[in-house]
């Protein structure tokens, strides 16, 4: 059965029946910063690859490429789950969220840390000559930000025990965020020359794979599973996941996980080779990925709502590109491409799964959001538009259509070796993403809203960077 918070809430957005007394008490107040600031950082990283900076023009460790990397992994696909995990948590586990005081302090701590890493590593690369310590100080106030941010979380949803499969994923993600977190510290108090102790040195020169299999699978693509376990019923009116299929993904995921954080340390420590590891890991990721995308199969085929908004239409380019980057990888390694594979493969995952999913979903939680904070508290007793009122969606599609051609021809760059035609494909990423940016505040200025219905008597108007009716969060 569909869980009834999700069924209530959403029965709500689309006016199915009227409440008497609706208010913002389950908005969380930062979460559009936290939005604003993910999609700054996402279009900052695509000018750079516009411009040549980065792999393929550059190594895949060199410094420019590290900053192409944060700037995606960091700025953009965590600032954006901890904001989606913010406002979702608290509804997923009917409970307050705990600890909501960090919220901001870990949004400035994440924010500021990065602006140091990144500018540590334009350093490293000559942008400028500099004594300051952009590294240490910028893995120090990253790693203190997503320690807040984890702390409210976890908090949250030990206090709401037990657990829904959603919230397991979470939880499990929010481990990988720590130890990639830890991990970061580690690499850049070295590379800063803060510390030189041998034990760090070697975790530093080859615990690069641990690190980004903490931060990309251990922290994103679980939580990523997790909240789509919630989202998708929620959003098509589906029934929730039946039979073994998200346990079996949730033990293949975390048997992933926990082969390429725990096995490659011992691997690490004991001097065996760390690849050999990841690829065990690889092995399990793919086969959580499966079983995964059986669900999200179930949800489209059992749905309740027949027409598609664009958010799910969207989503399901991403699910696809999910798919190429499982298969493609295999494909090219066979062919003896081993170093593009990599590439292909981690592109395809981090701006066409999590990426697209992200601004997918962004498209429908600002105006699912802002509708809550302006209209909430006139439900009932005043005419108000429904949630894809907020919206205008033939306007938007073809900015979506055009980020995920631009992703695809991306990838097929990069498999061919070609930095001009991956310039070109992340120029095409970066229109397509600063449209549907474009998109997104006109949602949350409500500029697409009939006038007449636009602020009837009692309703709020919604600030952009900030949720005004908050009740108790």
């Amino acid at each position: 059965m569909i869980s009834r918070a999700s069924a209530r809430i959403h029965a709500r957005c689309e006016g199915k029946y009227k409440a008497t007394n609706m208010t913002g008490a389950s908005l969380s107040r930062w979460t559009m910063a936290y939005f604003a600031a993910a999609l700054l950082s996402l279009l900052a990283a695509e000018v750079l690859m516009a411009t040549g900076y980065g792999y393929p023009a550059d190594g895949l460790r060199t410094p420019a490429t590290l900053v192409v990397v944060h700037l995606s992994a960091v700025g953009w696909l965590s600032l954006l789950m901890c904001g989606a995990l913010f406002q979702f948590i608290p509804v997923l586990v009917n409970r307050p969220l705990a600890w909501a005081g960090l919220m901001l302090p870990a949004l400035l701590f994440i924010v500021t840390g990065l602006a140091l890493l990144v500018s540590g590593f334009m350093a490293m690369d000559g942008f400028f000559d500099t004594n300051a310590p952009f590294l240490p100080m910028g893995g120090l106030l990253l790693c203190a930000g997503f320690a807040m941010a984890a702390a409210s979380l976890g908090l949250t949803l030990m206090r709401s025990r037990p657990l829904p499969i959603a919230s397991v994923f979470v939880a499990a993600g929010l481990v990988g965020l720590m130890v990639a977190a830890a991990l970061g510290v580690i690499f850049t108090q070295v590379l800063g020359g803060t510390v030189s102790a041998p034990v760090f040195t070697e975790i530093a020169a080859r615990g690069v794979p641990i690190h980004a299999a903490a931060g990309l699978g251990g922290w994103l693509a679980m939580c990523a599973v997790g909240v789509s376990y919630h989202l998708f019923p929620m959003f098509l009116l589906s029934p929730d996941a039946q039979g073994p299929g998200a346990r079996l993904a949730l033990l293949f995921a975390a048997g992933a996980v926990v082969t390429a954080i725990a096995g490659g340390l011992a691997a690490l420590f004991g001097g065996w080779p760390v690849s050999d590891l990841m690829l065990v890991a690889t092995i399990a990721g793919a086969g959580a990925a499966v079983f995964y995308g059986r669900d999200v199969i179930h949800f489209h085929r059992v749905r309740r709502r027949l027409d598609l908004e664009l958010n799910m239409k969207a989503a399901a380019f991403a699910f696809v590109s999910l798919a190429l980057a499982v298969v493609l990888p295999v494909a090219l390694a066979a062919l003896g491409i081993s170093e593009p594979a990599i590439a292909v493969s981690v592109f395809m995952a981090v701006f066409g799964w999590l990426s697209g999913l992200g601004l997918a979903k962004l498209y429908k939680i600002v105006p699912f959001m802002t509708w809550l904070e302006c209209y909430g508290p006139v439900l009932g007793r005043a005419p108000t538009p429904r949630v894809q009122d907020l919206v205008r969606e033939a306007r938007a599609e073809p900015w979506f259509l055009l980020y995920f051609a631009s992703v695809w021809a991306g990838a097929v760059a990069l498999a061919l070796g070609s930095a001009t035609g991956a310039r070109v494909a992340a120029a095409g990423m970066f229109a397509a993403t600063a449209a549907i940016a474009v998109h997104l505040v006109r949602a949350r200025t409500l500029r697409d809203v009939d006038a007449g219905l636009r602020y009837p008597t009692g309703s709020l108007q919604p600030s952009l960077l900030h949720s005004l009716a908050t009740g108790k969060r």
